[in-house]
């Protein structure tokens, strides 16, 4: 299985206490249908009227298997359980840290496809461990003590029970995995459709309702729903029909065993042993359908997992230089960069000084957010150089070149925990001060203040129980607080009124902090403050200069400003 070297590396610190369940619970079974076969010699010898000393074995027999079955079965569960959930621990951080790791160039995903591997997909994997592989093992060690138990009464009546475990524990298994494979593919492909689906409505909605497209987007939603619906009603009845033909399969093989030993003459407790174990022996292996069921549909999700863990990683240079301290230049020689046929930024030429204030301005599309994702290295560059201090991004190792270009992205998340801990993520060494310092700039200050719990107040994942104002404002007080050598800014004031945007954007001009500053934004008026404007159409300079001189002629940017200025968002100089 490709990746699956992957899975079970995450899985094989933890293989003792899998290892552990697995004898345990084939134990318990043995003790169970120890305590079975006894029970039933025991009532059965007990009706003929013997001495009570004939009774004594089996009377300690029947207490001791049942006290060790109900201690074996808790001691499996805990052991199971126990490595499962620390295997799944380890293998969540494990593709947590392979998404991660991804290159630019790696296929993207969709924050709803990576939901689905990070949880439903690793979560098949705990469903292998305890649902499919373990219950192998303990039904086959009770099925051939189950043989061993009858042979011991009649030879015949062991070889018809035989086969009898042979059509419930591999044909019905076979027949069930054959059945369920269709059904276990639909549900796999509706998760992943209707995880998509919901994040698009729900991260989307604001959008959504701006374009009045939210009711279309939520029937899209609510009919993949309905799909999954219908795919898990349909395994539904494949494990119904898996059940009532193991069921039958346990009956039929009870009484042929039965049969099988009145015709070799056994007496009335060797046939109530027979019956007895040869039920026991074939309900140990009963579960073996629903775990050939389950493994059809946890496979795809494991092959998956183990997919995204066999993924190549970034690959550094192998002798990285070191990224200089301080403020770095930025140089961006003939990049071009391009989604699909789609040309996002075509042979931009771009000089940054080390500590200048640049704004990146343009319409929608023109290419902004990718000119900042290519200086990060976030995406893939078809030809070109993006140059950082002086060398291209290529001569530094990746993780480096994450510590020293970072900011605000319009993509970035606010995490389901306190707001202190949102902040921290930036820089867990920051004390007190400078938390307080980040969000005065950013002007979260005042919303910390108005929290029940101020810092240690915990918000919702994606900012819920902040208003899209107040979740702007962390993300900038976060990205203000790492106070990176090259600071990249998109769109930091989104979502704010008028005025505290534009002051936001003017104070971020003018005291962007220690780095290189390179702040994308559509309002124009606070850009007086800037070092240089840049204006981007189509993926081209247009133009550059200051603020002042860009108005005062005619192009691109003057007809930006006029159109701010219409709307009643800019001031005529």
């Amino acid at each position: 299985m490709r990746g699956g070297s992957g899975v079970w590396g995450a899985v094989r610190p933890h293989a003792v206490r899998l290892v552990a369940a697995g004898l345990a619970g084939a134990a318990a079974e043995l003790c169970g249908l120890g305590l079975i076969a006894s029970a039933a010699w025991l009532i059965a010898r007990a009706s003929q009227g013997p001495e009570l000393a004939v009774l004594a074995v089996a009377i300690a027999a029947v207490r001791g298997f049942a006290l060790a079955k109900g201690s074996l079965r808790y001691v499996e569960r805990l052991a199971g359980h126990d490595g499962a959930l620390r295997a799944l621990a380890e293998l969540r951080g494990r593709v947590f840290d392979a998404l991660a790791a991804a290159g630019p160039g790696a296929r993207r995903v969709r924050d709803g496809e990576v939901l689905t591997r990070m949880v439903s997909d690793v979560d098949a994997v705990q469903d292998l461990l305890l649902r499919c592989v373990l219950p192998v093992a303990a039904s086959v060690v009770c099925g051939a003590a189950g043989v061993a138990v009858c042979a011991l009464v009649d030879v015949r009546s062991a070889v018809v029970l035989a086969g009898g475990l042979l059509v419930a524990g591999v044909v019905v298994p076979a027949a069930a995995s054959v059945a369920g494979g269709r059904a276990a593919a639909r549900m796999a492909r509706g998760r992943g459709v209707l995880a998509v689906r919901a994040l698009d409505v729900l991260e989307g909605a604001r959008d959504l309702a701006v374009f009045g497209a939210e009711g279309r987007l939520a029937e899209r939603a609510r009919e993949a729903a309905r799909e999954l619906e219908r795919a898990e009603r349909s395994a539904v009845r494949v494990s119904a029909a898996v059940a009532a033909a193991g069921f039958v399969v346990q009956g039929v093989a009870v009484a042929a065993v039965l049969w099988a030993g009145l015709r070799a003459g056994v007496d009335e407790v060797g046939a109530a042993v027979l019956a007895l174990t040869a039920l026991v022996a074939v309900e140990s292996v009963l579960p073996l359908a629903g775990a050939a069921q389950r493994l059809r549909e946890v496979l795809p999700a494991v092959r998956r997992v183990g997919a995204v863990l066999a993924a190549p990683p970034v690959r550094g240079p192998a002798c990285p230089v070191v990224v200089p301290r301080g403020p770095l230049e930025v140089e961006l020689l003939g990049v071009r960069v391009c989604y699909g046929e789609g040309v996002a930024l075509d042979g931009v030429d771009l000089r940054v000084e080390r500590g200048r204030r640049v704004a990146v301005v343009g319409a929608s599309g023109a290419g902004k957010s990718t000119l900042l994702a290519a200086v990060a290295g976030e995406v893939p560059v078809g030809s070109g150089a993006v140059v950082l201090g002086g060398r291209e991004l290529g001569r530094y190792a990746p993780e480096d070149v994450r510590g020293a270009v970072r900011g605000l992205a319009q993509d970035a998340h606010v995490f389901g925990a306190s707001v202190r801990a949102n902040l921290l993520l930036a820089r867990p060494d920051a004390g007190e001060a400078e938390l307080w310092a980040a969000a005065e700039r950013a002007r979260f200050a005042e919303v910390v203040r108005e929290l029940p719990q101020g810092w240690d107040t915990v918000v919702g994942a994606g900012g819920r129980g902040l208003s899209g104002g107040q979740r702007q404002r962390l993300l900038l007080a976060r990205a203000l607080l790492a106070d990176p050598p090259v600071l990249v800014l998109d769109e930091p004031a989104e979502g704010l009124d008028p005025g505290m945007a534009d002051a936001v954007v003017r104070e971020l001009l003018e005291a962007p902090g220690g780095g290189t500053l390179l702040l994308v934004t559509h309002r124009l008026a606070a850009l007086g403050a800037a070092d240089e404007v840049v204006v981007l159409d189509r993926g081209r300079v247009v133009q550059r200069g200051r603020h002042e001189e860009l108005v005062g002629v005619p192009g691109a940017y003057r007809d930006l400003w006029e159109a701010e200025v219409l709307a009643g968002r800019a001031v005529p100089c």
